[in-house]
C-alpha cells in the first residue's frame, strides 16, 4: 500500500478499526468502501447488525420475502448517515452480459471489484419475489467522509486498510468478520496497539 494516502483510491477496500477508535458504532468495525475519491468516501459497516431481521424489514416495507435463506439474516447498521434509508450491497447483476456497465436496478452504484450498492426499492422487490441477487447484505444508513477526512483519519492511525474480499462480507459469520479482515493483512487483533497502524 502506498504511503501517499492522498493519491490512493480505497474503493473496494476494507477499513478495519484500530483499537484507539472508541466511537461505539466504529469500534472494532469493518467498513466496506463503496466509493473513495478526492471528494470524500462512502462505505457500509459490515459487522454491526441491528435488531431487525430481513424478514422484519420486508414486513415493514410491505413486501413478502420468498427467500427463506435470507429471512433470519440481520439488517446492518451501515453508518450514522441516513439511518432511515436502506442500502443493499449485492453481487453485480447485468441486464445484458455484453454491457456490464448497465445496471438492472434504477439507483445502483457500480463498484469496481464485482459488487453493486443499490438504494432503490426495485432491488427489494426482486429479492422479495425470489429473484434478484443471491448474495446480499442490507444496511440502514451509511458511513461518509468529506474531502480529506478519511485521509486524515488514516494518518491518525484510526484505520488499517486492505483490499476487500467478498467472502468476508457474504460468507463469514458476523462475529468473525473483524478477525477475518485482519487476517487479510496477516494480523490478529492481539497484535494491534492503539498507536500502531499504517495508511
Amino acid at each position: 500500500m502506498s504511503s501517499d494516502s492522498a493519491s490512493t483510491n480505497l474503493t473496494n477496500h476494507f477499513l478495519i478499526a484500530m483499537p484507539g477508535l472508541e466511537d461505539p458504532l466504529f469500534a472494532r468495525s469493518v467498513v466496506y468502501l463503496c466509493e473513495h475519491s478526492e471528494r470524500g468516501a462512502l462505505g457500509l459497516v459490515i459487522n454491526k447488525p441491528c435488531d431487525i431481521s430481513l424478514k422484519g424489514l420486508f414486513d415493514k416495507v410491505e413486501l413478502p420475502l420468498m427467500r427463506p435463506d435470507l429471512s433470519d439474516d440481520p439488517v446492518f447498521l451501515g453508518g450514522p448517515v441516513q439511518t432511515e434509508r436502506g442500502f443493499v450491497l449485492h453481487e453485480a447483476i447485468f441486464k445484458d452480459a455484453d454491457k456490464p456497465a448497465d445496471p438492472v436496478y434504477s439507483s445502483t452504484m457500480i463498484i469496481p471489484g464485482g459488487l453493486e450498492m443499490t438504494t432503490s426499492r426495485d432491488v427489494l422487490e426482486a429479492i422479495s419475489s425470489g429473484s434478484g441477487p443471491r448474495k446480499v447484505m442490507v444496511s440502514l444508513g451509511y458511513s461518509a467522509w468529506g474531502e480529506g477526512q478519511l485521509e486524515s483519519e488514516l494518518i491518525d492511525n484510526s484505520w488499517l486498510t486492505v483490499e476487500a474480499d467478498v467472502r468476508v462480507i457474504f460468507d463469514t459469520p458476523i462475529d468473525q468478520r473483524y478477525e477475518q479482515a485482519l487476517q487479510l493483512l496477516g494480523l490478529q487483533a492481539w497484535m494491534l496497539t492503539p498507536d500502531a497502524g499504517h495508511a
